[in-house]
């Protein structure tokens, strides 16, 4: 399938700032796992969406669109569960 690139929006890079630093590890491994594989077991397509989805890692969950033609991966919010989903 060959290496995505992986782009950090600044709203995710802000979410990153508010998150406990324990948990931050985990999080960056499972986005740079989208480079390989941008639609991994714990993902899943959002509803109401033609092309967001949403990676679940532990109580966190990040949301992200994949552009197949520019083989990018643009993760727009990790955000932890309770607010993932608020508009």
């Amino acid at each position: 399938m060959g290496l995505f690139k992986i782009v950090l929006k600044g709203s995710s890079e802000q979410d990153l700032q508010k998150i406990d630093r324990q948990y931050i590890p985990k999080i960056l491994d499972a986005i740079e796992s989208l480079a390989e594989n941008p639609f991994p077991v714990q993902s899943r397509k959002m509803k109401g969406s033609e092309s967001s989805y949403r990676l679940r890692i532990g109580d966190y969950r990040a949301i992200y669109q994949v552009h197949s033609e520019d083989k990018a991966v643009e993760i727009y919010y990790i955000r932890h569960r309770k607010d993932a989903y608020k508009r």
